[in-house]
């Protein structure tokens, strides 16, 4: 029982190993390779694991890297120190007319202003209320803008209203730590033509903007007679609300007064403010002895909506006082602003005394305009040097103190970012229409305003530089702030980061370096030294971001996508808007245009490299590459055009149709969407030049890279000079009469503008370069000089002309009639008729 049994084995299969046995070599090997190969598969799945990990949260870091480029500044030193516009550094230029989007109103350049300005309403109309106060081409007025400005201590300005004229006058006096005292003068008068003396309402008003009170001051019951205030920038402060004068400058005997005290959640809403607090129940006395209901602020009452659900506003309050004085025309009165640090004054800046001191100020601007333009030296007469002063005045009076945040994008960003806070001293394009910066407009802006004040245009080249982001990248359009918001379609707010504009700054930079040549000063040579490290970055933006297909070549970004609905996709970011470019956007376009910026902008970076002793063998070695005539021929010239012009993937076989919506028999139409206006190709686009005659084939020419001994000069006068191309009695149209895009409407809603209207600033470059042209020794020399007489004296005579019968100057002109139209009144880069005039080139 104990003997153990003796296992039975059958067939060949070998006998059980004994527990001592080894196994044999053969199957050690293969057992150990099997073990090891398993082995090698864990530790790579292990370490791919691992690697994908790793690159996981390295793309992760990097994209939120990314992202976060587009909202971090340049790391060098601001041009401007942080304190630059305060009232210790600039006491001078603190108060200003900075709020170019109100019909007449003061700030200070200081985050957050205390704000001031005007609002009126004519009474016993049939119109219930037309209170105006932003600037507002509904508003229909015959006229209104800057007649005199200086940029710095006094204006006068002229506003038309249907029956009468407000004229707005301001002086301010230096004194005191916080910028002085101002004091503003409104005169109204009725006009000839009116059947009855207009009874208005004047209402001067003060603000807080989150900072700072204010207290009011009331007598009679209803007269507000001053404001008491305090602020941080500001300290403490009084304005002073005079009572109204007659003609006779004795006080108006019958005048009615209101006044309004509450709080406003942001500026923007101070014109509803006013509106929802006004009350019909106030009794006017005449002159006549009749008495009659009138309309006043009261008490404010806030909208209220029901069935409307919105968010609540958590801004911070700010103090609104409003004074309302109602008075029959003709009439006077004055607003006194004393800085409670203005210890020493001589007397009050008001009555005789204000008088003289703009009375002063005036003989000091004409004799200062006449000693920088020579107008009346060239024969001009009293009524064009007129014009000229306002053209000049309404820039400087349109400059704006802005601040606040953009709302920008890049690829990166799910979804829009906020800006870093910054501020902005500019020139805006129109008061009524576009009343904040653009990038490529300042620099035309800032041809004119350095000729006048070239800290002017230092301070604002520094503001836009300064708002740079580590890229290179500023933001073409500057929406900053609630007010400036306020004014601009919720499509044009987010600003993307691959999108540029014209850099036209680059034009004011060349005329400081200029002036600078021909005066030296260190001023200007320290704001070079200090813009330079951020101008090297923006350079070096556009020639990366933009460059196009081939070595040397250009390519605007931010083309619209949607081929759909435009009969050509606009290229909003060459500030020629829908001007024809390749009928289906791509990688492959060139655009003759940028070529010849970048051009111009590297030989002025090398000449500012020069100035400074920086390396500027790379920008002059850029300068001439792209100025080469040959290359630009190669790239550009179209032989079947006989003009320079851009290439892409493109067909002129397009057009505009009633799109086809199919709607089933016995349903109804207005189930189905509304047919709409849609591109029809008729012939598929191939690689080929565009073809289009017009602004966009002058660039060669317009910033003179273009060899004087060149033949393409004389084919490029020829086309200038045919009325059936771009020659009109008004200046040179936009696209040749003979393009079929000439005139074309974009899509149902969007009219033709850049498609045969006629532009100052491109006709500025025109005259600008045939008078370099008519001066630089070359087989079309006299050719040149007579086509600049000519175009130089159709200019001036047609924007002369149209602000004479319409009282504005205009963002464009008609090539068939000369006349005004657009946006008005443009004296942005309109006004460079003034330079044209004055031949400062």
């Amino acid at each position: 029982m104990g003997r153990q049994r003796k296992r039975v084995v059958t067939g060949d299969t070998p006998p059980p190993p004994r527990k001592d046995d080894k196994p044999s070599a053969f199957h050690r090997k293969e057992k150990k390779k099997k073990v090891d190969i398993g082995k090698v598969f864990i530790n790579i799945s292990i370490g791919l694991c691992i690697f994908s990990l790793i690159w996981f949260f390295y793309a992760l870091y990097m994209r939120s890297s990314l992202a976060k480029r587009v909202v971090t500044l340049h790391p060098a030193n601001p041009v401007l120190d942080v304190n630059s516009s305060s009232a210790k550094v600039s006491p001078e230029r603190f108060w200003g007319s900075y709020r170019p989007q109100v019909y007449f109103g003061m700030k200070t350049r200081s985050p957050r202003s205390v704000v001031t300005g005007i609002m009126w309403m004519r009474q016993f109309t049939d119109i219930d209320i037309n209170l105006r106060h932003t600037c507002e081409q509904g508003d229909r007025l015959q006229s209104y803008g800057w007649l005199m400005h200086d940029g710095t201590n006094f204006g006068v300005q002229e506003i038309r209203d249907n029956e009468f004229t407000l004229t707005t006058e301001f002086v301010k006096r230096m004194g005191g730590d916080h910028g002085g005292d101002w004091t503003w003068r409104i005169t109204a008068k009725q006009h000839s033509s009116s059947p009855h003396a207009p009874v208005l309402s004047l209402m001067f008003y003060a603000a807080t903007d989150t900072q700072g009170s204010l207290e009011a001051h009331v007598e009679e019951k209803t007269r507000l007679a001053s404001i008491t205030g305090s602020s941080e920038e500001l300290g403490n402060f009084k304005i002073t609300f005079r009572k109204p004068v007659t003609g006779e400058l004795s006080s108006a005997k019958y005048a009615s007064y209101n006044y309004l005290k509450t709080v406003t959640p942001g500026l923007e809403k101070l014109t509803d403010i006013v509106k929802h607090s006004l009350n019909r129940r106030f009794v006017y006395s005449s002159s006549s002895g009749e008495k009659r209901h009138y309309i006043g602020v009261d008490v404010y009452r806030p909208p209220h909506h029901p069935n409307q659900q919105k968010p609540q506003d958590t801004r911070k309050e700010s103090d609104f006082v409003v004074h309302q004085v109602t008075v029959q025309t003709p009439f006077q009165v004055e607003v006194l602003f004393e800085s409670g640090s203005f210890s020493n004054r001589p007397n009050q800046l008001v009555g005789s005394t204000l008088t003289q001191e703009l009375e002063r100020r005036k003989a000091e601007f004409n004799t200062r305009f006449e000693n920088t333009f020579r107008l009346e030296n060239k024969g001009f007469n009293q009524a064009n040097v007129k014009f000229a002063q306002a053209a000049l005045s309404n820039m400087l009076g349109g400059m704006g103190y802005f601040y606040g945040q953009s709302v920008v994008q890049s690829v990166y960003n799910e979804y829009p970012l906020l800006y870093p806070e910054g501020a902005l001293y500019t020139a805006v394009p129109s008061r009524s229409f576009f009343p904040r910066g653009f990038l490529w407009d300042e620099g035309f802006h800032q041809l004119l305003l350095s000729k006048w004040d070239s800290q002017v245009t230092r301070e604002a080249i520094a503001h836009w530089i300064d708002l740079m982001n580590v890229e290179g990248w500023i933001p073409r359009e500057q929406i900053l702030g609630d007010e400036a918001r306020s004014k601009v379609p919720g499509e044009f707010i987010v600003q993307r980061n691959e999108n540029a504009n014209p850099p036209t700054l680059f034009l004011a930079l060349q005329d400081l370096i200029r002036q600078l040549s021909a005066n030296p000063d260190e001023k200007t040579i320290n704001f070079f030294q200090r813009l330079f490290p951020k101008l090297k970055t923006w350079f070096d933006w556009y020639n990366t971001t933009q460059t196009g297909p081939k070595p040397n070549s250009y390519r605007w970004r931010g083309r619209d996508k949607d081929t759909n609905l435009f009969l050509n996709p606009k290229t909003l970011t060459s500030g020629l808007d829908d001007y024809p470019r390749a009928s289906h956007p791509s990688a492959d376009e060139r655009h003759v245009d940028l070529h010849c910026w970048m051009a111009m902008s590297s030989g002025i970076m090398a000449s500012i490299a020069r100035l400074l002793g920086e390396p500027h063998e790379d920008y002059e070695h850029t300068h001439n590459v792209l100025s080469d005539n040959t290359l630009l021929n190669e790239l550009h010239w179209s032989e079947q055009l006989r003009a320079y012009s851009d290439f892409g993937n493109h067909t002129q076989a397009v057009s505009l149709q009633q799109e086809k919506v199919y709607v089933p028999p016995g349903q109804p139409r207005h189930q189905f969407p509304v047919a709409r206006l849609v591109r029809y190709v008729r012939k598929a686009p191939k690689l080929q030049f565009v073809n289009a005659l017009g602004y966009v084939s002058l660039f060669p020419f317009l910033l003179h890279i273009l060899q004087p001994d060149s033949p393409k000069l004389e084919q490029i006068f020829h086309d200038i000079r045919d009325a059936n191309k771009l020659w009109t009695p008004y200046g040179l149209r936009s696209l040749s009469k003979a393009d079929p895009m000439y005139m074309m409407r974009n899509t149902e809603h969007d009219a033709p503008y850049w498609r045969g209207a006629i532009w100052i600033n491109i006709n500025y470059l025109a005259v600008r370069a045939l008078h370099y042209y008519s001066n630089t020794e070359g087989p079309y020399q006299e050719k040149a000089a007579a086509l600049y007489k000519e175009l130089r004296t159709n200019i001036v005579n047609n924007v002369f002309k149209q602000y004479v019968e319409t009282g504005y100057i205009w963002e464009q002109y008609n090539d068939s009639t000369g006349r005004g139209q657009g946006s008005h009144p443009f004296t942005g880069w309109s006004a460079l008729t003034v330079l044209i005039m004055g031949e400062h080139y």
